[in-house]
C-alpha cells in the first residue's frame, strides 16, 4: 500500500519502463506459464514416486489368503440373490452373512430430500459390519467399501468387488494381527450413500441443511485412518485402474496410491491411471554426448521425446479435466472432507483371450497386503504430498514444480494492475495542475464581473469549474461502487434462485432442467443490457474499475488454487489473456471489439463450450449437427447436476462460478461501455474566450 499511495510512484526509470514494456511483459508471461506447465509432462521435469512413510512398509507382507472358493461361491450366490431385488439392496442376504463370517452387523437408513422438487423424498439403506482389533481399543479404524449396483444400474456391475470382500472378511476376522478395527461397508445409490454414512458416523451435516437425512449410527468404531473402494466388475480381472480425485478437487495422500500400486505391481496386475499404462517409450538423454553423431542423430530423439511427453501429457490433461471439476469419481472422494486418505481401485475384465487374467485370489492378496501394510502405520498420513499431478501411475509432478506456472499467469493481473494504476495517478495528478489553472483563472473573472452577469452568478460558474474534473461525484466513482457492489450481490444471489425456478416453472408445466436453463440465462442477460441503465460519465472511474477487477481476479485465482489448482490453471488460461485486453477507451472500435471478445468469455458460453469439446470427444463420429443437440441436453442435465452436488455434497463448482468468476466477468463486460471522456477544460477555455 505504500507503493501504491506514494507521490512520486511512477517516476522512477524502471516503472517507466515497465509502464512501456508492460503489455509485451504480461504476454511474455502468460506464454511463458503454458508452456512450463505443458512441458511438466515430460519425465525429464518431473519426479518417480517414492515412499516416504516406512512404516508401511509394502511388499514384506507375507500373503496367507487362500479364500477364493469362497469368494466364488459369495459372487453366485449374489447373482441369485439379485433376481429378487431388481432396483434395491439385498440386504436380509447382505445382513445374514455378515453374521455368519462373525461380524459386528448393522443397517444404516438415510432419505434424501430431493432439493429441486417439492416433496420428493428417496430412501436408503447401507450395510456394514466391524471387525474389532484384538489388540487395541478401538481407537482406530480401516474402511473397505464397495457400492452395490442394481441390475437396473447404468454403471457396471459391483458384484465380484462384494464377493471378495466377504472372503477378505472371513480371511481376516480369524487373524490376531490387527491393531485397527476393519469396516465393511456396503452402500446404496453410490456417492449418495457413501455421503450419509459419513456424516452419520461423524455427526455432522455438510451440504444444505434438511436436504440429506443422514439418520442415526447404532455402531461405530475407531478414527477412520484410511478407506479403500472397490469396483471391480469381472471375476477375472486384466487391470486395475486407481483413481483419486476426491470432492472439490481434493487428492490423497500420495503414500496410499503408492502402497496400491505396489500392491497390484507386486501381484504382477498392470496398473493404469484413467485408463491409461506407462509409457513404454524411452528417451535416452543421459545417452547423449557433445559428437557430431549426436548432432546427426538429435531428429530421432527429439521425435522419441514429443512421443513420450505427448502421451504423458495426454494422461495429466485427463487427470486435469476430472479435477476442475471438483466431481469426486468414485465413492473414495468424499472420505477427504474428514482428513480419511482414500481411494478407488476399479476393476477391469479382459478384452481379448491374449490378456492375463487374475483371479479372486489375487485380488485377495491386493486386499490383505494394503490392508496390513495401513495396519502398521503408527499415526495418520502426514508425509509425502497432498497437492499433485500425475502425468502416469509411477510419475509425479510435486506443488513446488507447477505453483509456478500458475504464479507466472496471476503475475500478469498484478503487473497490468500497478502499470494502470501508474497511469491513473499520473492522469490525476495533471488534471489536477489543469484545474488549478482554470481556478486562477476563474479567480481574475470572478474579480471582474461581466455587465451581464451578477457577482453571485460568477461564484456559483467559479464553484462548477473548480469541482469539473477532481472531484469523486463527477468521476463517478461512487456509482462505480454501487455498480461494483450490485454485480457481487447478484452473484451471491444465483445459488439459491434454481430451487425457486424450479418451483415457479413447475407451476406452468416447464420440465426441472428448462426452469433451471431459462432462469440461469435471465440472469447471465442482466449485466448485459445493465450498462445500458447505468452510465459512469468519466473514464477515470472505468480506469479503477478495472484496476480493482485485475486485484480480484488474481486474488481469486490464488484462493482456488490452495484446494484445487486445475480449475485455476484453467480459468487463468482461459480469462487471463481475454482480461488482459479488456482496457477502458474512447475508440469505438476498440471497445466493439472488447465487447466481442468478452461476450465469448461469458461463463454460459465457456461451459456450453466445454461440453460440446467432451461431446465432440466422446462421439468423434457423429455429425456436427448431432453433437450440438447432445451438448445442448447435456449443458441442461450438467448444470442440474451441478446444483445438485453444490446442495448435497457442497461442491464448490456452481458456487465459484456465480459468486466469483460471474460477477467478475460482468463487471469487466461494464468497464467496456467507458463514455468518450467530456474534455471539460477545453469547454470553458472555450467559453472564457467568447467572453
Amino acid at each position: 500500500m505504500g507503493l501504491l499511495t506514494d507521490p512520486s510512484a511512477g517516476h522512477g526509470k524502471a516503472i517507466k519502463l515497465l509502464l512501456k514494456y508492460y503489455p509485451k511483459l504480461c504476454v511474455f508471461l502468460y506464454v511463458v506459464g503454458i508452456a512450463y506447465f505443458c512441458i511438466l509432462a515430460s519425465p525429464q521435469f518431473n519426479g518417480a514416486t517414492y515412499f516416504s512413510e516406512n512404516a508401511l512398509l509394502p511388499g514384506l507382507v507375507k500373503s496367507e489368503f487362500r479364500d477364493e472358493p469362497a469368494a466364488k461361491q459369495y459372487h453366485a450366490e449374489l447373482l441369485d440373490e439379485m433376481k429378487k431385488y431388481e432396483d434395491s439392496l439385498p440386504y436380509s442376504w447382505l445382513l445374514a452373512k455378515f453374521q455368519q463370517i462373525g461380524l459386528d452387523t448393522y443397517t444404516h437408513n438415510f432419505s434424501l430430500n430431493y432439493p429441486l422438487g417439492k416433496g420428493q423424498k428417496f430412501p436408503g439403506k447401507n450395510v456394514y459390519g466391524i471387525i474389532r482389533a484384538p489388540r487395541a481399543a478401538s481407537t482406530e479404524a480401516l474402511v473397505l467399501t464397495v457400492p452395490y449396483r442394481p441390475k437396473t444400474s447404468v454403471h457396471p456391475t459391483t458384484v465380484p468387488s462384494i464377493a471378495i470382500m466377504l472372503a477378505f472378511a472371513k480371511f481376516a476376522i480369524k487373524e490376531k494381527y490387527w491393531a485397527k478395527d476393519l469396516i465393511l461397508l456396503i452402500t446404496e445409490h453410490e456417492q449418495l450413500g457413501m455421503q450419509a454414512w459419513l456424516e452419520a458416523y461423524h455427526g455432522v451435516s455438510c451440504g444444505t441443511s434438511g436436504v440429506l437425512d443422514s439418520g442415526d449410527m447404532k455402531g461405530r468404531a475407531g478414527s477412520i485412518q484410511a478407506a479403500i473402494n472397490l469396483e471391480f466388475h469381472d471375476v477375472d480381472i486384466s487391470k486395475i485402474d486407481i483413481k483419486i480425485e476426491g470432492l472439490n478437487g481434493q487428492l490423497p495422500n500420495l503414500d496410499l496410491f503408492n502402497l496400491a500400486n505396489k500392491m497390484c505391481m507386486k501381484e504382477g496386475l498392470e496398473v493404469t491411471f484413467k485408463n491409461r499404462a506407462a509409457d513404454k517409450v524411452r528417451t535416452p538423454f543421459k545417452d547423449w554426448s557433445v559428437s557430431w553423431r549426436f548432432i546427426s542423430s538429435l531428429p530421432k530423439k527429439l521425435r522419441i521425446f514429443y512421443k513420450e511427453w505427448k502421451y504423458s501429457f495426454v494422461t495429466l490433461m485427463n487427470m486435469v479435466s476430472t479435477q476442475a471439476t471438483g466431481t469426486p469419481n468414485g465413492n473414495h472422494g468424499l472420505f477427504y472432507r474428514f482428513a480419511i486418505q482414500a481411494l478407488t481401485l476399479e476393476g477391469f475384465g479382459p478384452t481379448n483371450s491374449k490378456q492375463p487374467r487374475a483371479s479372486f485370489y489375487t485380488m485377495g492378496r491386493i486386499l490383505e497386503g494394503t490392508f496390513r501394510s495401513l495396519n502398521n502405520l503408527l499415526e495418520r498420513f502426514h508425509q509425502s504430498f497432498f497437492f499433485y499431478l500425475l502425468p502416469a501411475h509411477h510419475r509425479y509432478i510435486s506443488i513446488g514444480l507447477y505453483i509456478p506456472a500458475l504464479a507466472l499467469l496471476i503475475a500478469t493481473l498484478y503487473i497490468k494492475g500497478y502499470a494502470k494504476w501508474c497511469q491513473l495517478h499520473e492522469t490525476y495528478s495533471i488534471e489536477a495542475e489543469v484545474n488549478s489553472e482554470n481556478v486562477d483563472t476563474a479567480k481574475k473573472i470572478v474579480n471582474k464581473p461581466s455587465e451581464t452577469k451578477s457577482i453571485e452568478e460568477w461564484k456559483k460558474d467559479f464553484e462548477n469549474e473548480c469541482n469539473n474534473g477532481i472531484n469523486e461525484e463527477n468521476h463517478g466513482y461512487g456509482r462505480m461502487w454501487i455498480v461494483f457492489l450490485i454485480f457481487h450481490a447478484l452473484g451471491f444471489c444465483v445459488p439459491f434462485i434454481p430451487q425457486k425456478a424450479v418451483e415457479i416453472g413447475a407451476q406452468f408445466g416447464y420440465q426441472l432442467d428448462i426452469s433451471i436453463l431459462i432462469a440461469l440465462s435471465i440472469i447471465s442477460i442482466i449485466p448485459i443490457v445493465l450498462p445500458l441503465v447505468i452510465r459512469i460519465p468519466h473514464q477515470m472511474s472505468m480506469t479503477f474499475l478495472n484496476i480493482v477487477l485485475l486485484m480480484e481476479f488474481a486474488i481469486a485465482l490464488n484462493w482456488i488454487a490452495m484446494f484445487n489448482i486445475s480449475l485455476a490453471m484453467f480459468l487463468g488460461a482461459i480469462y487471463i489473456p481475454l482480461a488482459l485486453l479488456i482496457n477502458p477507451s474512447t475508440c469505438k472500435r476498440c471497445t466493439i471489439t472488447q465487447k466481442l471478445i468478452w461476450l465469448l468469455a461469458h461463463p454460459a458460453v465457456v461451459a456450453f463450450c466445454t461440453v460440446m469439446i467432451y461431446t465432440y470427444v466422446s462421439f468423434p463420429n457423429d455429425s456436427i449437427k448431432e453433437n450440438l443437440g447432445r451438448s445442448y441436453m447435456s449443458l441442461q442435465k450438467a448444470l442440474r447436476f451441478s446444483i445438485e452436488d453444490y446442495l448435497i455434497y457442497g461442491n464448490n463448482l456452481f458456487s465459484i462460478a456465480t459468486c466469483i468468476i460471474f460477477p467478475i466477468w460482468s463487471c469487466f463486460w461494464f468497464v467496456t461501455f467507458t463514455p468518450l471522456q467530456q474534455e471539460s477544460q477545453e469547454n470553458i477555455g472555450k467559453e472564457k474566450k467568447q467572453q
